[in-house]
């Protein structure tokens, strides 16, 4: 079963970021209709996982509930609670930064993913912990989020578990400076938060203005 959500859900009333997408409704309605078609790839162990260059295609049945809305808005407060936690400098440094920022950023597009009616189990096995697919797959499911420099950060955390202990080797060689990663993270957070329709969380960023 397919359910409506409030009409606050279409992006033009949730005044999205400049790349958002105008027809979210549209494209939900479609996809709840017919299977998304998904590229994937076999990973040496035999599984198939999510990979945005792969010719494969896996049929997905995507499937709309009010638990899953509720879900994908924990997610997304959980990213922001994470977050304040790197803003404030609370998260360690080094390769500790570079795995909490992928934990935020796969919470904020697993907010998308299930709120589209993506299942967690779903994601957990053919995507993981790698936020490139997880990007690809939101923008093939209505985020529109057409940034390259998200991309490439996403890109190179992925998988981001391989950062949990990597300050035990060497330090990471990371193209990307601490202040540049929090601007990147903070516009994807933004972004999703005008997509999916969820509230600013009030606690502990209530001078922003968003309950």
């Amino acid at each position: 079963m397919v359910f409506r959500f409030p009409t606050h859900r279409d992006p033009s009333q949730v005044a999205p970021s400049a790349t958002a997408p105008t027809s979210r409704r549209a494209l939900l309605g479609a996809l709840a209709a017919t299977p998304a078609a998904l590229p994937i790839i076999a990973s040496p162990g035999g599984a198939r996982v999510l990979s945005p260059g792969s010719v494969s295609e896996v049929p997905v049945t995507l499937h709309r509930t009010w638990a899953g809305r509720d879900l994908s808005r924990a997610r997304y407060r959980n990213a922001e609670e994470f977050f304040a936690g790197i803003e404030a400098g609370i998260a360690p440094g080094g390769a500790g930064l570079l795995y909490h920022t992928g934990i935020v950023i796969q919470l904020a597009l697993s907010a998308h993913l299930i709120d589209v009616g993506f299942e967690d189990a779903w994601c957990a096995r053919h995507v993981g912990l790698h936020l490139d697919r997880s990007l690809a797959l939101a923008n093939a499911s209505g985020l529109g989020l057409d940034a390259p420099p998200i991309a490439s950060l996403a890109g190179f955390l992925s998988p981001y578990g391989q950062w949990r202990h990597a300050d035990l080797g060497a330090p990471p060689d990371c193209p990307f400076a601490p202040a540049e990663m929090r601007s990147l993270t903070r516009a994807l957070l933004d972004h999703v938060r005008a997509v999916t329709g969820h509230r600013f969380p009030a606690r502990g960023r209530q001078h922003r203005g968003r309950g």
